[in-house]
């Protein structure tokens, strides 16, 4: 079946892990049952294709509070303003990459006494994000004297891409001492969450913040740190710290 060699082509070729190959499955699945309901199909070619199962805990693991703390200094330290723009609107602000990549001085106002950033999320949704004092200043250092264009620019002076961001990142945890097997843009967003789940703020007030449409979907953030900050090894090893 066409659907089955879809989702084969998603997983072998592209090599996309499960959760979105089942967002993509999601959509073609979407597409067949509105052409039943309007009877144009019988039936559903899609009704009987197997789903990749999602993990419970998501693959990605953000920073530590110590590691995010490093990060931060290193950025805004750096000679490039763009590097602590990037840091803040990812980490601070929870953007997903092309979020961040996405946004212009043109979507900077104000509302209600509040500095506000308006963000083009999923789905052509638009929301306006309030803007924390400390990630206004590097917004604003970013931008300069600029009257319009990205927030972000790259080396060349263009609009800053998730590969960009990816290097940059890349050498600010380098720079920060922080030993990641890999270093990407969502390890931020991921930090984000776990982090203000640790300040003690409500999972409903993380998922709005995140944006999720479901707190399963925030919950999946946090769970793999959990399972790594209780792993029995640890108990195992103060227990016999005595004789090792």
């Amino acid at each position: 079946m066409d659907i089955e060699r879809y989702v084969r082509w998603l997983q072998d070729v592209r090599r996309y892990q499960a959760s979105p190959v089942s967002r993509r499955l999601s959509v073609v699945v979407g597409f067949y049952r509105v052409c039943v309901i309007d009877a144009i199909l019988e039936h559903s070619p899609a009704d009987y294709v197997r789903r990749p199962t999602v993990p419970a805990e998501s693959p990605t693991l953000g920073l530590g509070h110590l590691q995010f703390e490093a990060l931060i200094p290193t950025a805004r330290l750096s000679s490039n303003p763009n590097d602590f723009a990037l840091v803040a609107l990812l980490g601070l602000l929870g953007l997903r990459i092309f979020e961040a990549c996405g946004s212009n001085i043109a979507d900077l106002s104000e509302e209600h006494g509040h500095r506000v950033l308006r963000v083009r999320s999923k789905g052509g949704k638009v929301v306006l994000i309030p803007l924390p004092p400390a990630v206004a200043r590097s917004i604003d250092r970013a931008v300069d004297d600029r009257p319009s264009g990205p927030i972000l620019r790259n080396a060349l002076g263009g609009r800053m891409d998730r590969h960009a961001a990816t290097r940059l990142l890349k050498h600010l945890a380098q720079a920060a001492g922080i030993r990641m097997p890999r270093t990407h843009p969502h390890m931020l967003r991921h930090t984000f969450v776990t982090t203000m789940l640790d300040a003690g703020v409500s999972l409903r007030d993380v998922q709005i913040a995140a944006g999720h449409a479901d707190p399963r979907t925030t919950m999946r953030y946090d769970r793999a740190r959990k399972n790594l900050d209780r792993h029995p090894n640890y108990i195992l090893a103060a227990y016999m710290a005595s004789g090792t």
